[in-house]
């Protein structure tokens, strides 16, 4: 077989992608052997280093095994690898005594859910293990404050599990996946590990650029991943301007739309969706983690019913269900007039905290735009430095790196939104600044 044809980019990621795809397609079966590094270098006219690097990458996921000797052959199901992204957030150098580094609520702003619980506690809500996996009256709730009316709708345990299950039926190894450039780490250690060719597009102030989801639509990708309000980490809200014109850009392609709207009624903003003019090719999720509580671990997925469907009827061979418990005191809290109180109080006092060390901030000479949720972007000269600095002060941030898919400037995602005090808030500006040094961060420093 020659791959010169299958191979479009001869770097080490184009190449593991490539072989990927002929994996999928079945051009590659299960325990073909492979050309030698050698021979394949040869015939791509790249250096054997490159051929190795590639086939490090197919190890990892676990779509070829080498035999030594024997020689290498191409394994068909890949297995599952480390969240080296994601650990590179959560893991500094110990306890902080402020850990602003999390993306996390205020416990404070939460709404309480004892009197809820009170309510449900006596509740039998299983009849049988074949009853339908969201209770009807959630769902009904979920279906009325939908962006868009969905073919179909289930229940799972928080925003990633819908992630990494609606990934699980649509991509497959070398296929090619569409993100925002930054993004969420777990969703770029999730498509690794699943041996897809992450496609990396820029955000500008109304959402993911145009013209580069043009460009990378052009590759034929199985999905495209946008967080439609307050993105994570940049605090972006998508328009609905340009949410049609993504709609518009998508329809007829192979690829499906999935939206994380992790950040829920704590959002300034309101609901978006490209599912509004896309309906058939949309995948909604919802998160109630943040705006109700993370305990809850309860996430709303809607839309394209031959993706949800396929989601739901794997889910019954695992789980099956999320617990009717839990989804009893989602339900109670949905329609409670003191848990929507407490949420309104918990959004606007984000957004005056957003305000706040936005404006403290600018006083300091770093300009950070004052976008939505409860992180902050800011512009650094030195991330690694400034993330040290600061740790040694006990205040830990998150470096920028891990949400990148290439690399590109410095930055510390901060979680402003458990900055309760003013004067703390004060302080961390002041901090940030001094630890990030003299040094002017591109485009940020005054």
């Amino acid at each position: 077989m020659s791959f010169v044809d299958a191979i479009e980019i001869r770097n080490a990621q184009g190449i593991a992608a490539g072989i990927g795809r002929l994996i999928t397609s079945g051009d590659l079966a299960e325990g073909t052997r492979l050309p030698t590094v050698r021979a394949l270098a040869k015939e791509l006219e790249v250096s054997p280093t490159t051929v190795s690097e590639a086939w490090r990458i197919l190890a990892e996921v676990g779509a070829i095994e080498a035999k030594g000797r024997n020689g290498t052959f191409v394994r068909q199901v890949p297995s599952p690898g480390a969240g080296h992204r994601y650990r590179r957030v959560t893991e500094g150098p110990g306890h902080f005594a402020l850990d602003l580094s999390t993306g996390t609520p205020d416990p404070a702003l939460l709404p309480d859910l004892g009197p809820i619980v009170a309510l449900v506690a006596r509740q039998n809500l299983t009849s049988s293990y074949l009853d339908p996996p969201v209770l009807p009256q959630l769902e009904e709730s979920l279906r009325s404050v939908w962006p868009f009316k969905p073919e179909s709708m289930t229940v799972v345990d928080g925003a990633m599990d819908a992630i990494d299950r609606i990934a699980q039926v649509v991509v497959r190894l070398g296929d090619r996946v569409v993100v925002e450039n930054p993004t969420f780490p777990p969703v770029l250690d999730l498509l690794d590990q699943l041996g897809a060719e992450v496609i990396g597009v820029d955000l500008d102030d109304e959402g993911i650029s145009l013209t580069g989801l043009e460009a990378a639509l052009e590759r034929k990708p199985s999905l495209v991943f946008l967080q439609p309000r307050a993105q994570n980490p940049t605090g972006t809200t998508m328009s609905g301007r340009r949410a049609r014109a993504v709609a518009k850009l998508v329809k007829g392609t192979r690829a499906v739309v999935v939206e994380d709207d992790h950040i829920g009624d704590i959002a300034t903003a309101p609901p978006i969706s490209v599912g509004t003019w896309l309906p058939a090719q949309t995948v909604h999720v919802r998160s109630f983690s943040k705006s109700h509580g993370p305990d809850l671990r309860l996430a709303a997925v809607g839309g394209a019913g031959d993706v949800v469907d396929a989601l739901a009827a794997r889910r019954l061979l695992g789980p099956g269900w999320s617990s009717r418990i839990l989804q009893a005191v989602l339900l109670g809290m949905l329609r409670d007039a003191r848990t929507i109180e407490q949420i309104s109080r918990a959004q606007a006092a984000y957004a005056d905290r957003r305000t706040a060390f936005t404006r403290a901030l600018a006083d300091r000479g770093i300009d950070a735009p004052c976008t939505d949720g409860i992180n902050q972007w800011v512009p650094v000269a030195d991330e690694q430095a400034t993330a040290i600095a600061l740790a040694a002060q006990g205040i830990g941030v998150a470096p920028g790196a891990p949400f990148l898919v290439r690399p590109g400037g410095g930055h510390v995602r901060v979680t402003m939104g458990l900055l309760a005090e003013p004067d703390r808030l004060e302080a961390v500006a002041e901090r940030l600044v001094a630890a990030d040094g003299p040094g002017a961060a591109p485009g940020g420093r005054r």
